[in-house]
This record gives structure tokens, sequence and C-alpha cells, in this order.
């Protein structure tokens, strides 16, 4: 059992700033791999080229600007998506919460997976349009940006065209809670020491072989989607999708059918490689932004390290901590001297 608690010092636009700056510059910095994941699972790029080959027929082709390809998209889309993610994610864990504050490791998965999917349903849209514009040709583009693929997608597909696929999220939210849960109920038996003793590194080690497992079993889901999201009969060759197909169901279908079981894991060796540069950027630009917020707010003495400032009350919320301050100053402030006749 578990105890959810945040850190009071940081306020709640503080924290949502500092994940969608640190989502942002790691989304950026593997938006690469990323656009390689895409158009493998789309089957665009051929599979037994290879990343590198791959990546080098991207650039000859559309020039070196091409391999960012709908990363503006996805940084967009970090801050109503954190922000549904954060308030689903108190939601639940209040729900799943025993009458002590506890909630269990499975609960608190959970509660992780369900935010994450209610925050993807509701900016699924966007999702779409950057699988779009990574699979279309930057030289000769059928959308010239975010907003006219919004509007070209709808007005030539309708509304639903936005969220095909949708139903694939939530499938394969899955077998990607049952992967995490699997990894950190055996951690104890890897480290063989108790999770509470865990150091920083230990964690960041966790984070990554969770999301690499939960990633490897939900994927087939993520390659379906991708499919369905960037087939459409008004795109040049239906999107540069190498099967055609009328539905979800059809899709696994043709897809076993024509490139085997494996070919649902189609990009995974590049989504693996991005999870430790991704969660390694993430993870320490957090940290850092964090640590300037607790320097600005006054709980510690410096952003560059955590040595906390002597005197201070660290349970106190920023705007008590001001509050206190206030008060100190106006108890201590000098008298005024009076002009005597």
């Amino acid at each position: 059992m578990a105890t959810w608690k945040r850190d009071g010092r940081v306020t709640g636009c503080q924290r949502l700033g500092c994940a969608g700056l640190a989502g942002a510059l790691s989304l950026s910095l593997t938006a690469p791999l990323e656009l390689l994941t895409v158009l493998a699972q789309v089957g665009a790029s051929p599979p037994w080229r290879g990343l590198w080959p791959a990546g080098r027929s991207v650039c000859q082709a559309e020039g070196i600007g091409a391999l960012w390809k709908g990363n503006l998209t996805a940084c967009l889309r970090l801050f109503p998506c954190s922000a549904l993610q954060l308030a689903s994610y108190r939601r639940f864990v209040v729900l799943f919460m025993d009458d002590l504050g506890h909630i269990s490791q499975w609960s608190a998965i959970m509660a992780g997976s369900l935010a994450g999917t209610v925050a993807t349903i509701v900016t699924y849209p966007t999702d779409v349009v950057k699988t779009r514009l990574i699979v279309q040709n930057r030289l000769e583009p059928s959308y010239k940006g975010i907003l006219h693929a919004f509007y070209t997608i709808y007005h030539q597909e309708g509304f639903l065209a936005l969220y095909r696929g949708v139903s694939l999220t939530v499938l394969g939210a899955i077998p990607f809670s049952a992967g995490s849960f699997f990894v950190y109920i055996n951690l104890n038996k890897i480290w063989h020491e108790p999770s509470f003793r865990f150091s920083p590194l230990q964690n960041f080690i966790n984070g990554c072989l969770a999301a690499g497992v939960a990633q490897t079993l939900s994927f087939p889901f993520e390659t379906i989607k991708r499919k369905m999201q960037a087939q459409s009969p008004c795109l040049p060759h239906y999107g540069g999708v190498d099967v055609h197909f009328t539905g979800m169901v059809d899709c696994f279908r043709q897809t076993i059918k024509t490139k085997g079981v494996l070919g649902l894991w189609c990009g995974l060796t590049a989504n693996l490689l991005k999870i430790v540069p991704y969660y390694g950027v993430m993870f320490s630009t957090f940290e850092f932004c964090k640590r300037v917020c607790l320097y600005r707010n006054g709980y510690i003495e410096s952003p560059l390290s955590y040595k906390l400032i002597p005197g201070v009350d660290q349970s106190l919320q920023p705007q008590e901590l001001q509050e206190l301050k206030f008060l100190r100053r106006g108890n201590f402030e000098p008298p005024k001297p009076t002009l005597e006749n």
C-alpha cells in the first residue's frame, strides 16, 4: 500500500508548466525516432531497411526538416493532454483510495492508465492530425498546416474521421496496464531490496523497464490505430498504408495475412530506442524546472542545488509562505521618524 502525496510547495500551474516544457523538449529531441516508428507502423517505410537507411531516405526525399513532421502538433497537444491527465488522475486516485488515504500499487497503475486514456480520447483528433502530417510528402503536402488539416479532414471525411481508431486506445490500455503492473510487482526480486529503498537512478530504470514492457505488449493495437488514422481515400496512395481494410478487425486480419504476426510489431525497435532519451530528458527537465519554481517560491537557495533555505517551513504552501513573509516584514518594519517642532 502507498499514500498518494504531491509536493505542495509547487502550485498547480507551475506543475503543469514544468510538465509541458519537459514533455515538449523530450518530444522534440526524440521526434525523428517517433517519425520512423509511425512510418514503419503505417507501412510507408519497409522494416527491413533499418533505422539509419530509412531516416536517410526521408532526408534525401524531403529534407532534414521532415524528421520533425508532426512534432509541433504533438507539442501543442501536450498542455491540454497533461492538464486533463492530471485532473483525471486526481479523481481516480481519490476514487480508489481507502478510508486511511492509502492506495494499492495496482490501483495507482490503473488510475494512471485510466487518466491517460481519458486525456487521449479527448485530444484524439490532434493525434490523427499528427499522423496525417507525418505520412504526407512534405514537398507535395495535402495539408498546409495543423488548422488546414483539421478543416480538410472534417469537410472531406466527416467528424468521425477525427476519431478513427479511438477504440484501440481503450483496448491497448489493458495490456499496457498489465505490463506495467507485472514489472512493478517484480521489482523487489530484480533489485533484491524493498521499493522504498530505491535510489533515483533505480526508479528511472524501473520506469524505462515498465514502459518498454508495457509498450511492447500494447504495440499491436498502436500499429493498427496508426494504419486506421493514416488511411484515407482523399490522400495519394490512401495515405501510404501498406494494407487496405474496411475496419479494425479487418485491419488486424489483412496485416497478419500480408506481413505475418510480427507485422503488428513493425517499428518497435525505433519506439524502444526512444524510451531512455525520452524519459531521461523529461525527468531531468521536469526536476530542473521544479527546482526553479521552488527557488522562486522561496524554499531553496539555488535552482542548481537542492539546499533548503534555513528557517523556512517546507510544509507550507507557496501562498501561505508568502503571507508569512509579509507578516514578518510588517512586524519588523522600523518605525518611521517623526518631525519634532
